[in-house]
């Protein structure tokens, strides 16, 4: 057996993942073709890389299929409910960083904040008949940040893509989403309300409480930990 890592398949999170972990002493490279998702581990033994979508990376961890895994706290905290009992976080990475954020349309020009659109949501309803929409993909983020703040006139209207072009398009009134500048929002129209966001995300190294942890297992995080000069073994490995 060996650790399995599972890091980003493509694009600049896999390139920043490899750059990362190449400044720490341990080399991740592609052995295929762009289309092959083969890939290998240098300076460490008994690791094996396992290059996942981002989104898949959470389950993964969450199963226990992989020992390690590189993702955005975002998709940890909206796909995994109780992930603190499933998998620890071991260290932030510093690249990938974005807030998740409700939006509203600029032209709403008396709504800055959640106690606002708590009163435009209830007005809302009473002039068209139907809850105000909030588009997103981070139905559980978003449910439980509104009804922390007592919003409860709104429902969630599934959006996988192109999230910001919802209102414009007038499937939803109002959007959640993940930003980073806030220029596509700006571009679409939206304003982000004020306050602290619903969270704040960036790549983050995880590691599976679920896993099977084996001698091998075992030994090859204490060997990554050693050559990347830091303790990966607490509140994952238990005598």
């Amino acid at each position: 057996m060996t650790l399995k890592l599972g890091v980003p398949s493509k694009g600049r999170l896999m390139e920043k993942t490899f750059d990362w972990f190449g400044a720490r002493g341990v080399q991740l490279s592609r052995t295929g073709s762009d289309r092959e998702y083969a890939a290998a581990v240098q300076g460490v033994e008994d690791v094996s890389l396992v290059l996942l979508s981002a989104g898949e990376i959470p389950r993964e961890l969450a199963a226990g299929r992989i020992h390690m895994g590189v993702t955005g706290t975002d998709l940890v905290h909206e796909k995994i409910a109780d992930w603190r009992s499933k998998i620890v976080r071991i260290e932030e990475m510093g690249f990938g960083q974005a807030d998740l954020v409700l939006a509203v349309p600029k032209s709403w020009v008396d709504v800055e904040t959640l106690d606002d659109l708590d009163a435009v949501a209830a007005q809302f309803r009473r002039n068209h008949g139907f809850r105000l929409r909030i588009a997103t993909k981070y139905h559980n983020l978003i449910h439980a940040h509104l009804r922390a703040y007592g919003v409860a006139d709104y429902q969630l209207v599934d959006s996988q893509g192109a999230t910001e072009g919802t209102v414009a398009n007038r499937t939803a009134e109002a959007i959640a989403d993940i930003t980073s500048t806030g220029e596509t929002l700006r571009a679409n129209h939206l304003k982000v309300l004020s306050g602290v966001p619903v969270l704040r995300s960036q790549a983050t190294l995880f590691a599976s409480r679920m896993a099977d942890w084996g001698e091998t297992e075992k030994a090859a995080l204490q060997e990554l930990g050693s050559v990347m000069g830091r303790d990966m073994t607490e509140g994952v490995i238990h005598d």
